[in-house]
């Protein structure tokens, strides 16, 4: 664990650090996808960065909403911005509206520009599991093991590092492109399948699940859908009577 590290004067926030690192690594990854498949590189950048912006906004309304009077009495808390203080499913929500409007405004297509985000995706996944690793978060369960890390005064499951090693094996996978040169969604769902069976089995070893009626855990259930909705989604955009959109000359910007 290493959430800070001194550098002369400046402290540097580490898990931070690794995931604007990784924001700044995926974008361009996914600029570089967008230019190879087609479209318009700086309109995929656009959505990319306004997406994120509205995420993070949306995530840190959705958290104070949920703790109203703690806000009302001190309204000047909603600028401080640490992963405790966001609501994830409501910067998903705000993040996948914009995405969404901004496709639909710079004539982005909906398949090719998926494929363009899968690689940066990917890479975030990495940086996400890194920034884990830094901070301590996301540790696991209790576990006396050649390979337990010890992490607030127990012995667990390094499951950082088992998110981190998925999510490299993740990237390798997208990488391959194993569905053909891409632009018709195939490896954006691949990536969603993949990511998905990765947290539903991870999950299992958490030591810090948030856990619904009979002690299932929610990440798992939600793992399950997202699992189930993508493999569907491969099924269908399989099939060779599928519509397949074209990847040349995808919007010229607006």
């Amino acid at each position: 664990m290493l959430p800070v590290l001194p550098i002369g004067p400046v402290v540097v926030p580490v898990p931070a650090f690794v995931l604007l690192a990784g924001i700044w690594l995926g974008l361009a990854l996914a600029e570089r996808e967008a230019r190879r498949l087609g479209l318009d590189a700086e309109a995929v950048s656009n959505l990319v960065f306004y997406s994120l912006v509205a995420g993070l906004i949306g995530a840190r309304l959705g958290h104070a909403l949920s703790h109203r009077d703690a806000y009302l009495a001190d309204p000047w808390a909603l600028a401080a911005l640490t992963p405790a203080t966001l609501r994830a499913e409501a910067g998903l929500i705000s993040g996948a509206v914009t995405a969404l409007i901004i496709a639909r405004l710079r004539g982005l297509r909906l398949r090719p520009t998926l494929d363009a985000l899968a690689p940066g995706l990917a890479v975030f996944l990495v940086a996400l599991g890194l920034a884990h690793l830094a901070s301590g978060d996301a540790f696991g369960a209790p576990a006396r093991l050649p390979w337990s890390l010890y992490l607030w005064d127990e012995y667990r499951h390094p499951t950082q590092l088992y998110e981190t090693l998925a999510a490299l094996a993740i990237l390798f996978i997208v990488r391959r492109r194993l569905f053909g040169p891409g632009g018709d969604g195939l490896n954006f769902l691949l990536l969603a399948a993949l990511s998905a069976a990765a947290r539903l089995v991870i999950e299992a070893f958490r030591g810090d699940s948030v856990l619904l009626a009979g002690g299932v855990r929610a990440a798992q259930v939600v793992s399950l859908g997202v699992l189930i909705a993508a493999l569907y989604g491969l099924r269908v955009w399989a099939r060779p009577e599928a519509a397949r959109e074209p990847v040349e000359a995808q919007g010229t910007g607006a």
